[in-house]
């Protein structure tokens, strides 16, 4: 075999494959906007309400809690960690979080925030078990956009009497902030679709958390119920529709603001 029948066969496998994923993409986008599209009205909406406003308080709150630990965990492994123990076990448990099955994590929510702290099935207990959920999303990928900082960036920046907290709140972060944004955009859309960890914390009362400590289903957890209980299939695709277009407009703002980032650094 030649190598330039070689590299056409390794440019179509490449080509296939992306192709293949936003294939798979809208086919999904379709399947369930033909089965909810017609549910989707005026009465849905003001039905679906509660849920939507609980699910965009579950983001903010968890986002909250979440997105100090992770930037600060980030920094110091990025920036002031060197190879050592220490290191090596945040980073172990790091990925431990990360290869935790969110079932498990919503029966220690249970057992921890809302049983032992007192919590009782509230938003603070299901925010509180997301955010171990979301940490290991958060921590890999503000890394991962530290990393792609240059040295230069940082010598430059000594070089001019900036100290090391200077030089990474002013030209580091500044640097890999889309980065940062695109780590806290995933970390939202696992938040958004999270179901077993919010049942077993947040609960299924069908109506809107007014605060902390009252209970309240999310839009995913009020798909799930609807699936489950066999009630209104074509409410469960229209629910689902609801997610998928929160998600895209997401990530759409997201690209926007990245792209704007990037002109002007």
């Amino acid at each position: 075999m030649s190598r330039k029948l070689k590299e056409y066969m390794f440019k179509f496998f490449i080509y296939a494959s992306a192709a293949l994923t936003v294939s798979i993409l809208f086919f999904i986008t379709f399947y369930i906007a033909i089965n909810g599209g017609t549910s989707l009205n005026f009465e849905f909406l003001k039905n679906i309400l509660p849920m939507f406003l609980n699910t965009i308080f579950a983001v903010i709150l968890t986002l909250v809690f979440v997105v100090p630990i992770g930037l600060a965990t980030a920094i110091y492994l990025q920036e002031y960690a060197k190879p050592s123990i220490s290191t090596k076990i945040i980073t172990f448990a790091t990925d431990c979080l990360a290869g935790t099955p969110s079932i498990i994590m919503g029966l220690f929510g249970l057992l921890f925030f809302v049983k032992l702290l007192g919590f009782g099935f509230s938003m603070l207990a299901g925010c509180l078990t997301l955010s171990m959920l979301v940490l290991p999303t958060i921590i890999r990928g503000i890394e991962e956009a530290l990393k792609t900082v240059p040295t230069s960036y940082r010598e430059g920046s000594f070089a001019l009497g900036a100290t090391k907290i200077q030089t990474i709140f002013k030209v580091i972060l500044p640097s890999c902030f889309p980065g940062i944004l695109v780590s806290i955009i995933l970390a939202t859309g696992r938040i958004i679709g999270e179901t077993a960890a919010l049942i077993f914390t947040a609960g299924t009362a069908l109506q809107l958390s007014e605060s902390l400590f009252s209970s309240g289903r999310t839009l995913a957890i009020h798909m799930f119920l609807l699936v489950k209980e066999g009630l209104d299939i074509s409410e469960a695709y229209a629910t689902a529709l609801l997610l998928l277009m929160l998600t895209l407009a997401l990530n759409a703002i997201a690209n926007i603001i990245s792209w704007r980032l990037n002109k002007i650094v």
